[in-house]
């Protein structure tokens, strides 16, 4: 949803209507998860995928349905074993499908969900799945702020509440509740999905690793910041549009900027005078990957120095040292896509390793 809200920003700005599909449950091998979206604007234009290509064909046409009747839909598709070429998830899974139209008129809290996605500001979307509430009808809550009805005072209140306990934890799933919000029924189902401010990835050395390095980043969805204290390299015109460079020492930057357990930090300039003083700050703070280039000598010589400045066993062993998984990687290119294979597989608990050598569920 994130990715293709640019595109419904500027559909629903210019009143044009659209039909939005959100994948609101899922089952055993699905393709995408819950929140995946594709929508259908003006001229059948298509952004988004809630399945791979599997179902896309189907959803089209019932996203154009629902703009014109006004109606939501909940469709669930599977894959058929009595008919293999009828519209189903051939990985076996099931999803599970909110299709309802979108306009000013039809959901004006849209609007300022955008809005708050955009500004990096935390923000909740809503949505009536099913039950006796007006399926489709949303709202967009944030820490402070609601916009929209589900069309009942008691359900808007209980959903808010929830939203904003949801948001905390980052959390997306269908909640239940009764007509009026009653928390120990389960007629209505809501969909609520988070946005959390993206991750942020920050990159230290700002050589020709750290830019490509930052565009993989930035395919990732992270907020990504460069940082050096040489301003010759520090130059935004050598980084992807949309990175943030700043010129600083990496340590007093570091110090000075706030982390989360979702940061993921790239130590690229292996040159002690830097990395030292960086890393006493990094290891200490609750950022989720630490990783640092250089060889295994100078890994080690890292090592003795961050002992000597006063850092314990339990600190270093937080250290990805050398950074990223072994690819043979040679290009900036190759090895950014080795930090980010590293990333992703401490996120997700991946080992690593080919998936031929591996056995049982693919996704954890």
């Amino acid at each position: 949803m994130r990715e293709i809200l640019p595109a419904l920003s500027r559909w629903y700005a210019a009143g044009a209507p659209f039909g939005l599909a959100t994948v609101v449950a899922v089952s055993r091998s699905a393709p995408r998860g819950p929140g995946a979206a594709m929508a259908v604007g003006p001229d059948d234009e298509v952004v988004g995928s809630v399945s791979g290509g599997c179902v896309e064909g189907a959803v089209f046409e019932l996203a154009k349905e629902v703009m014109e009747t006004g109606d939501a839909q909940l469709r669930t598709f599977g894959y058929s074993d009595e008919d293999a070429f009828a519209v189903g998830l051939t990985c076996g899974g099931e999803i599970t499908l909110l299709v309802r139209p979108v306009t000013a008129a039809y959901d004006v809290s849209f609007g300022e969900l955008a809005a708050s996605v955009a500004a990096h500001r935390p923000v909740v979307a809503a949505v009536v799945t099913d039950g006796p509430a007006p399926r489709g009808a949303a709202l967009a809550v944030g820490p402070d702020t609601v916009s929209g009805s589900l069309g009942a005072s008691g359900l808007d209140a209980a959903v808010t509440a929830d939203a904003r306990g949801e948001l905390a934890r980052g959390a997306t799933g269908l909640r239940h509740y009764g007509p009026g919000g009653e928390r120990r029924e389960d007629d209505v189902s809501v969909f609520l999905q988070s946005f959390a401010p993206p991750p942020r990835m920050l990159v230290f050395g700002a050589i020709d690793f750290a830019a490509a390095v930052a565009r993989i980043g930035a395919f990732l969805g992270y907020r990504v910041t460069v940082c050096d204290a040489r301003p010759a390299f520090a130059d935004p015109r050598r980084f992807p549009d949309g990175a943030e460079v700043v010129v600083d020492w990496p340590h007093r930057y570091l110090r000075d900027t706030e982390t989360d357990a979702r940061t993921v930090m790239c130590v690229l300039t292996h040159d002690p005078k830097f990395d030292v003083p960086l890393l006493e700050v990094a290891l200490r703070s609750p950022a989720a990957y630490i990783g640092v280039m250089g060889s295994r000598r100078t890994h080690e010589d890292r090592l003795a120095r961050l002992r000597e400045a006063g850092l314990g066993e339990a600190e270093l062993a937080r250290l990805r040292s050398p950074i990223g998984l072994d690819l043979g990687a040679r290009t900036p290119e190759e090895v950014a896509v080795s930090i980010a294979a590293e990333i992703v597989a401490l996120r997700w608990g991946g080992t690593g390793s080919p998936l031929t050598e591996t056995t049982g569920a693919i996704h954890r």
